[in-house]
């Protein structure tokens, strides 16, 4: 197989020249030879600029600098770069970042041995004034729905020039989210993504830059937020709205759920009471009255398996707030979380199904709604939302997968803390999602069997999560979809060592986590 040949394209503007230096002569140390490098200087002020790049392309006849008599800004001096690329494939580097020796040498074999590959990412850290390597990234696997909500892919990025020629380029207005607008139209045409698990890229700190500053360059969040509106309205979710979220550079969709679907949520219970908050409640009642006046959507059916000792005065209740949405399902047998959903599903009549602990109270508004609405994407086969304790901790912002174990992710961690790289902030795809609360279209609960009654109280969750993604569906834990669960209040759950090797035995011991490795 021939090897790639690289066109690294560079826009300059007025680096400090010491550093510009550095970033040439890790461009100069690669091992992997097959490179021209595009450098457009986009009319810097300070003369030791040029006098470097020059230098550098005398000594150095793969280094070609075109010299702009006006500053264009990023995005026309970007395009100047395309057009003189003549490689397979384009690298994106900046003008003061550094590449490690192997990083070229590393992408080429990514795309060695993935054919058909389009577009290649590498982990990245940060370079401090002094040289120190910190903010280690190690990103997740090809994570679209994270894509969209933050330009994760980053440094060091390489995207096969066709595809770039086909979408047009860098467009105009989209400086400082340039790259953000160019990967979500690149990989919308459909060619596989592929991760390099190396640090191979460091991005340097420099007063001003986003790097060392993430309220930085508003300008490039307002083109952000334009980049992923106009996303939404290719990928045929014009209804859907973006908003910044609560961090710089990142990004929320308030989804919009066709109001002809019949959604049903079924409600495990024994109808306990107990106290939360300080207050005695009836727990599916309350999370049943949360629920309600959290969603507008109208066709809505509450399907709740109740134990044969649930009071009466419960059941009364129910039929009193659901009225004629309401299915009851009566459970004789001793306790079985699977069996008991999986009777649920059968006795509704949705065609998006939510299963929801009796434990929960729904805290953001249109729940249901941004919920399910994902479902309607192809290739989304379930939902999660984030769940937080009473105390205000995270208790599920999914589950994460390594060696053999199985844990929430990030939990105990506070509600405000945006997480590593905003991973609290921002949808995004995980390795799984807990049953307390999800949602699946049916087609989906039928090609995976429902959940295996074989786990009565715990893991099946993780075995739900393995069979939808062994559909080739993805898993998407939804950041502003928010409920308090009790957990533990109405039942205690106690983790045994069978349960724990029967998913072993079923699905392997995963090596890592796909989506959050460095958590």
């Amino acid at each position: 197989m021939a090897t790639p040949f690289f066109s690294i394209v560079t826009p300059v503007y007025d680096p400090a020249p010491r550093d510009l230096q550095a970033t040439v002569d890790s461009v100069l140390a690669q091992t992997f030879t097959d490179w021209e490098w595009i450098v457009v200087d986009d009319a810097s002020p300070n003369p030791e600029v040029l006098a470097v790049l020059r230098s550098a392309a005398q000594a150095e006849p793969r280094i070609r600098v075109r010299e702009r008599d006006s500053n264009g800004h990023i995005v026309r001096a970007s395009n100047d770069a395309l057009e003189r690329a003549t490689g397979e494939w384009v690298v994106l580097l900046d003008h003061d970042d550094l590449l490690e020796a192997t990083a070229l040498e590393r992408v080429a074999e990514a795309i060695a041995g993935s054919p058909g590959v389009g577009y290649v990412y590498t982990d990245e850290d940060k370079i401090g004034p002094d040289g120190t390597l910190t903010g280690e990234f190690r990103k997740p696997e090809w994570s679209p729905e994270r894509l969209r909500h933050q330009m994760y892919l980053g440094h060091l990025s390489a995207l096969r020039h066709d595809l770039v020629r086909r979408v047009g380029g860098f467009r105009a207005g989209f400086d400082g989210s340039q790259d953000h607008d160019l990967a979500l139209r690149v990989t919308e045409l459909g060619d596989p993504v592929v991760h390099v698990p190396e640090v191979l890229y460091h991005w340097r700190i420099v007063p001003g830059s986003t790097a060392g500053d993430t309220t930085a360059k508003d300008y490039a969040s307002e083109a952000g937020l334009r980049a992923v509106r106009d996303h939404l309205d290719r990928v045929g979710r014009a209804q859907d709205r973006v908003e910044m979220a609560r961090i710089a550079h990142t990004y929320r969709t308030i989804r919009h759920l066709d109001p002809r679907t019949l959604v049903s949520v079924v409600i495990p219970t024994r109808g306990a009471h107990g106290l939360a908050w300080g207050v005695e409640r009836c727990f599916v009642l309350d999370a049943v009255l949360s629920l309600l006046a959290h969603t507008d959507h109208g066709l809505l059916e509450i399907v709740v398996v109740y134990d044969s000792d649930t009071p009466d005065d419960v059941l009364s209740s129910l039929r009193e707030t659901c009225g004629e949405a309401l299915v009851l399902v009566e459970y004789a047998r001793p306790f079985n979380f699977s069996e008991k959903c999986n009777l649920g599903y059968v006795r509704a009549s949705g065609d998006v199904v939510v299963f929801l602990n009796d434990d929960v109270e729904i805290q953001s508004e249109s729940f249901l709604e941004q919920l399910c609405a994902p479902l309607e994407e192809p290739g989304v086969g379930m939902t999660g939302a984030r769940l937080t304790f009473s105390d205000g901790t995270i208790q599920h912002a999914g589950h994460s997968y390594y060696a053999d174990q199985f844990v929430h992710t990030l939990h105990g961690a506070l509600d405000e803390d945006p997480g590593p790289f905003g991973a609290l902030v921002v949808d995004r795809e995980v390795s799984g999602l807990t049953a307390a609360c999800v949602a699946l279209r049916r087609e989906v609960i039928d090609e995976g069997g429902g959940f295996w009654t074989f786990l009565p109280p715990n893991f099946n969750d993780v075995d739900l999560s393995y069979k939808v993604r062994s559909t080739g569906r993805r898993l998407v834990w939804l950041a502003d979809v928010h409920a308090t669960h009790f957990e533990s209040r109405t039942r205690v759950s106690t983790v045994h060592e069978w349960e724990h090797r029967a998913i072993l035995e079923r699905w392997g011991t995963p090596e890592h986590d796909l989506y959050l490795p460095g958590v």
